[in-house]
């Protein structure tokens, strides 16, 4: 990553496709010129769940950006430096995760996982929404904060903090 592109924030979960994608989504978005943005898995499926494709497409964005991809990308040499690492479900929280370029910060925000919605399209649209809106609300939390000035522990103390808003699983 060159200098100026702000603090990099990896968002994990177990299979890259749902969670995560809509996290790095988000602060991408909402982080531009401060932040940038990555995903990735323990056990990546692949491919994005179409439902997270049609919600990122219906916000805007250029859906062929998202792919589901390991978080060993982010271990490997010549990988980005990682500052901050979340996961965002509690399978991905308890596994060991490898040594990310930058020895980066880790949080916890664990949200129920929309991909489990049964149902038809509209059902899994909905709770594809939900979950968009409570990341939304822990991005806009996250960068209230003066994160640049922050020490490590100071921000890995946050970012906890901001994993227990509502909806927390």
């Amino acid at each position: 990553m060159a200098a100026g592109e702000g603090l990099a924030v990896l968002v994990l979960c177990t299979g890259n496709s749902a969670r995560s994608i809509l996290g790095e989504a988000l602060v991408g978005r909402m982080g531009e010129g401060r932040l940038t943005a990555f995903s990735a898995g323990s056990k990546p499926k692949g491919v994005p769940h179409p439902a997270a494709l049609r919600l990122l497409g219906a916000k805007g964005f250029d859906v062929t950006a998202f792919r589901s991809k390991s978080w060993d990308v982010f271990a490997a040499p010549g990988a980005p430096r990682i500052d901050i690492a979340i996961t965002v479900c509690g399978n991905a929280a308890g596994e060991a995760c490898p040594l990310f370029t930058g020895a980066p910060v880790r949080a916890h925000w664990g949200l129920a996982d929309p991909a489990d919605v049964t149902g038809d399209a509209a059902a899994e649209d909905a709770a594809f929404a939900e979950t968009w809106r409570l990341l939304e609300m822990r991005v806009a939390a996250m960068l209230a904060l003066p994160l640049e000035t922050m020490t490590p522990t100071e921000r890995r103390d946050a970012l906890n903090a901001i994993g227990a808003m509502e909806g927390a699983a």
